[in-house]
């Protein structure tokens, strides 16, 4: 029995009693988590369920990673320093991140998207475009596949998910942020036009606040209002980026889903509390994000060749560092042992910095890889021994094992 189908809406009508959208020629879905970590965060947290929650770091320079709706309500997002959001909301209760978490169900929830079609282009962690072109006479109208994704993943995982159903990636993906949360919006085809021209110029991808100030100036605010401005004007006042405006003020947006586009790089980085000059508390750091990175590196089943440190100044200057290895890695010990190299090479070993990032870049599938002894040279065994890692750390909780040198002692002043 197949779900029922999604119904069209806007907000001004109760989806319950509107008739069902028109879908045909509507393919493309983006599917949108629901404040994806803040949501995996409560399902060990059932308590918190109703309540105002933030999920980053609480220091003085963290900042949101995700915040619950109730949160949101009080102007908290993503992105924003973790002091405006206590300000903001100062009843909130603040979790720390846990990413081996959000990346265990970020792969199951992927899993779910390939199992329906092979056309899925993941965009982060917690959102992907699907083109359902190919799965519709196995499993029914884009509709119906979207309401079978929502199912499947709240009965999977116990959280939720928005979808947009359109003819093209650009609608679709307004059309989920316009129902979350929970939702599932059909844009029909030939009611793309009436559904853009009332949004506001800043819902246009490409629109950031600079444009978007300039097209006030010009008495833009709707993009009704710039789907009427002569393309030969939007040229002139903004070059290339106002021709692809134009097209998308009238819902034209030619992109295909592109699956399997493989990760660039993949780092991970941290901003201290305050900032430190202490080599080996820098040392320490650099080794948790080592470890952070080579963990995404073999869950996303890649190695890299080169190693990049990111190190930012107290006074905001950013100096970065690459080397290039001689045998591509997802080990954090070879990881680590180069960034350590690369922060000395830098000269900064006394001086303040206030954030440090480690990156992995040149990646390849780590099945295809084979590595190349020398002559003499015995395998270290240092990547079953972080694979087995892993699979604590999955059953267990991320805190579950860790080199010894990140275990703080029990009691401020023993030395264990």
């Amino acid at each position: 029995m197949r779900p029922e189908p999604g119904r069209g809406h806007t907000p001004a009508r109760d989806p319950a009693t509107a008739p069902p959208a028109d879908d045909t020629g509507c393919p493309i879905l983006h599917v949108d988590m629901d404040a994806f970590f803040a949501s995996v965060e409560l399902l060990e947290r059932p308590e918190l369920r109703g309540t105002p929650v933030i999920v980053g770091a609480a220091g003085a320079r963290g900042v949101v990673l995700s915040a619950t709706y109730e949160a949101r309500r009080f102007g908290v997002h993503s992105a924003m320093p973790m002091t405006r959001a206590r300000r903001l909301c100062p009843q909130a209760v603040i979790i720390p991140p846990s990413h081996g978490k959000y990346s265990e169900v970020s792969r199951s929830v992927m899993e779910i998207f390939h199992a329906i079609t092979p056309e899925v282009e993941p965009i982060a962690s917690d959102e992907a475009f699907l083109d359902v072109s190919g799965a519709l006479r196995r499993l029914g109208r884009p509709a119906e596949i979207a309401a079978m994704i929502r199912a499947q993943v709240a009965e999977r995982h116990g959280i939720t998910c928005s979808v947009g159903v359109a003819s093209s990636k650009f609608v679709a993906k307004l059309a989920s942020r316009h129902c979350k949360p929970d939702g599932l919006l059909v844009i029909p085809a030939d009611g793309v036009v009436e559904f853009l021209h009332p949004l506001p110029v800043a819902a246009l991808w490409g629109v950031g606040e600079r444009t978007e100030q300039a097209l006030v100036r010009l008495g833009i605010r709707t993009v009704g209002d710039l789907a009427h401005v002569p393309t030969a004007t939007l040229r002139r006042e903004f070059g290339a980026v106002g021709e692809h405006l134009a097209a998308l003020a009238w819902g034209r947006d030619e992109r295909r889903v592109t699956p399997h586009v493989p990760d660039k790089s993949i780092g991970a980085e941290e901003t201290f509390s305050h900032d430190v000059d202490d080599p080996e508390m820098i040392r320490r750091e650099l080794l948790r994000l080592s470890e952070r990175v080579a963990a995404r590196l073999r869950a996303g089943g890649h190695i890299g060749r080169t190693v990049s440190v990111k190190l930012r100044r107290a006074d905001f200057t950013t100096i970065t560092r690459s080397r290039t290895l001689r045998e591509p890695t997802d080990v954090a010990k070879e990881i680590y042992a180069t960034a350590c190299e690369l922060y000395a090479a830098a000269g900064l070993e006394r001086v303040r910095l206030r954030l440090v990032g480690v990156r992995v870049e040149n990646l390849r599938p780590a099945a295809a890889a084979t590595r190349q002894l020398g002559l003499g040279e015995r395998e270290t065994g240092w990547r079953e021994a972080e694979m087995a890692m892993d699979k604590a750390v999955r059953r267990f909780g991320p805190e579950a094992v860790r080199p010894a040198s990140l275990v703080r002692p029990p009691f401020d002043g023993m030395d264990l």
